[in-house]
């Protein structure tokens, strides 16, 4: 815009502000900065490097295999994908044992753990191995230690754009797009009650740190909502990954605009999101929950088992923020039980099971690892994981992510000719070589230099090297020059053309479909109405009579 509008970008001022709010944009207004060169010498190289990087390498395996894309995070997280993919496959099943086993404990029934022979754990690989075990064990279990400990739970940090998609993937099935989406609502803001406000600060961030001015506001808010006893302290921040620390943790722009107060305003999704996003702000500021945990070991015969009861002394945090995971209470003060004690068995049987392969990954996973790993920002997860479903790549189906065999074959030809783009390492790399860029230790024509002559060398090698996919014939022969007919990929989807091109174009009409007729004559000449389908699959009712 300074350009553009001719301003001097050194004494241009620039307001910078995380939430769209009348305080967050009224402080902006009395703190404006200049524009950051270093910021945009890194945008601009980013974009550049991206630009040279993908369309370089989707052109070439465009027309080597027929693959729609490549780019530098795209490409790294495909193969992340396929890699896991591969475990799967080769994974061979292996058979195991469990011995499960009910006591009566105190007119109770209590299901118990089998932990092995002389607390030595014994992993059970066959039935005769678990026929033997239940054997051994008799009608009497007699208890050998008690153990009591309290265990403090801490609430978990606020989110970042990645622990977002995750949790909203946990929690409310919502598929990272929808996340961003319903987020940026929030962001952009709602009209409550007549004015216009964001809900939420800025979405797209890796930082969990919280502004001195929200965590001001929020301890006096949980003092005075759930008491001084619930007030924790702020989270100590942690670097994850190449984490940037320009933008806020995402928490609402204020505690006092409680879910329920504005729930009128949101729809159910928005609302569902909103009071995630809300609970998970203050909770991080709130004590941690404690718990008393009772650990009973037993014996029966020579084998060890035992049973674990919790039990809630202190919600702390959890009075708004329950974790799904949490073992769910025992209820009242725990049972009378002392060393020596003996309990008769109800039941004892063996049950075998297989090891399960790894389970597909889901879009909450992948989001994860890019993350770890240090690939892409928090802008980007999303779009990535939905650019590798429109071009085919993998298949998403409720969140869970599986490749196709196009995917398989895109990153099987990029890590045979290209090993360098697809190792997460050297993309995370490139990450830092732009934070190099935006600190103001490395200049954009460098980097990019240093990137691009040895990738271009590699891409001229590539074309000359890489093998080219045969087409798949269809068993006709062309009409017009007699060469065999095969399947092709375009722009618009798959079709049948001749084998001989381009000395022969011939591409084969899929055969007109006899459109159905209403029963209706035409008001104008007479003859039948049929039902038509136009290029965007909607059907209409017109005259079989055209033209």
């Amino acid at each position: 815009l300074a350009q553009v509008l001719g301003l001097d970008v050194n004494t241009t001022k620039r307001l910078e502000f995380h939430e769209i709010t009348r305080d967050s944009i009224g402080t902006a207004i009395q703190n404006p900065r200049t524009i950051d060169m270093n910021l945009v010498s890194s945008q601009e190289t980013r974009r550049i490097l991206d630009r040279i990087l993908g369309f370089k390498l989707s052109t070439l395996i465009y027309k080597k295999i027929k693959s729609r894309s490549a780019g530098r995070v795209q490409s790294a997280t495909l193969k992340m994908i396929y890699d896991h993919e591969l475990e799967i496959e080769k994974f061979v099943p292996e058979e195991y044992w469990n011995i499960l086993t009910k006591a009566l404990i105190l007119n109770k029934e209590f299901n118990l753990t089998f932990v092995g022979k002389a607390g030595q754990k014994i992993d059970i690989k066959n039935e005769a191995e678990a026929n033997e075990i239940l054997e051994g064990i008799s009608n009497k279990f007699s208890v050998v230690s008690i153990d009591k400990e309290i265990k403090f739970k801490e609430s978990k940090e606020p989110f970042t754009t990645s622990t977002l998609q995750q949790e909203a993937f946990a929690r409310l099935k919502f598929k990272t797009k929808r996340t961003q989406l319903i987020a940026q609502q929030l962001y952009e803001g709602i009209d409550v009650g007549g004015e216009h406000m964001g809900l939420i600060t800025y979405m797209r961030t890796d930082s969990t740190r919280l502004s001195p001015t929200f965590i001001e506001h929020a301890t006096n808010y949980i003092t005075e909502a759930f008491g001084k006893d619930y007030l924790g302290h702020a989270k100590k921040i942690k670097a994850i990954g190449l984490m940037q620390d320009a933008h806020e943790a995402i928490r609402p722009s204020s505690n006092h605009r409680t879910p329920e107060s504005v729930r009128q305003y949101l729809t159910p999704e928005q609302y569902n999101l909103y009071k995630l996003i809300y609970n998970r702000a203050l909770a991080s500021l709130m004590k941690a929950k404690k718990e008393e945990v009772m650990t009973v070991t037993l014996q029966s015969g020579e084998y060890t088992f035992k049973f674990e009861l919790t039990h809630t002394l202190f919600k702390g945090y959890e009075v708004i923020y329950a974790e799904q995971d949490d073992v769910k209470d025992y209820s009242g003060a725990f049972p009378e039980i002392n060393i020596g004690d003996t309990f008769d068995l109800i039941e004892k049987k063996a049950e075998q099971k297989f090891t399960q392969a790894p389970s597909h990954y889901s879009e909450a996973k992948i989001v994860k690892l890019m993350e770890e790993v240090g690939i892409g920002r928090p802008s980007t997860y999303a779009s990535t994981i939905e650019t590798l479903r429109a071009r085919k790549y993998v298949e998403n189906k409720s969140g869970i992510l599986t490749i196709t065999d196009q995917g398989k074959k895109t990153a099987h030809v990029l890590e045979k000719y290209f090993p360098d783009i697809v190792n997460v390492k050297y993309t995370a790399q490139m990450e830092k070589k732009l934070d190099n860029v935006e600190a103001g230790n490395d200049t954009r024509v460098k980097t990019l230099s240093d990137f691009y002559y040895p990738f271009v060398k590699e891409v001229e090698e590539a074309n000359k090297i890489m093998y080219k996919d045969d087409p798949i014939p269809t068993g006709e022969t062309c009409p017009v020059c007699g060469s065999p007919l095969v399947y092709k990929e375009g722009k618009n989807g798959q079709f049948i053309g001749c084998s001989n091109y381009p000395t022969c174009k011939y591409v084969k009409k899929d055969p007109k479909k006899q459109a159905e007729e209403t029963g209706e004559l035409c008001p104008e000449c007479g003859k039948p109405l049929v039902k038509r389908t136009d290029k965007k699959g909607r059907t209409f009712i017109a005259c079989s009579g055209f033209p």
